[in-house]
C-alpha cells in the first residue's frame, strides 16, 4: 500500500475531526456516530484509525488527570 497524498490525508483528518467532534458533542456515545464513524474508517487507511483511536483514549485519560489529578485505585487493605 502506498502512503497516502495530500488530498487523502487532508480527508482522512477532516473525517476524523468530524468524528471527534461527534463523540464530544454526544458525551462519546458512540451508536451516535455511526456515520461519522465510517465516513473516518473509509477515508482513512486502517493503521492510521488504530493509532487515531488510540490517541483519541489517551488525550482523553491526560485532560482527566490534569483537572482531576491521580487518584490510586482503593485495593484491599493489608494486614498491619
Amino acid at each position: 500500500m502506498s502512503a497516502p497524498n495530500s488530498s487523502e490525508r487532508k480527508a482522512c483528518w477532516d473525517s476524523r475531526d468530524l468524528l471527534w467532534k461527534c463523540l464530544d458533542d454526544n458525551g462519546d456515545k458512540a451508536e451516535s456516530c455511526l456515520k461519522f464513524q465510517g465516513e473516518f474508517e473509509s477515508n482513512c487507511p486502517a493503521q492510521w484509525v488504530k493509532y487515531f483511536s488510540k490517541r483519541r483514549d489517551y488525550l482523553q485519560y491526560k485532560a482527566k488527570m490534569e483537572t482531576e489529578g491521580f487518584k490510586p485505585a482503593e485495593g484491599p487493605k493489608q494486614p498491619s
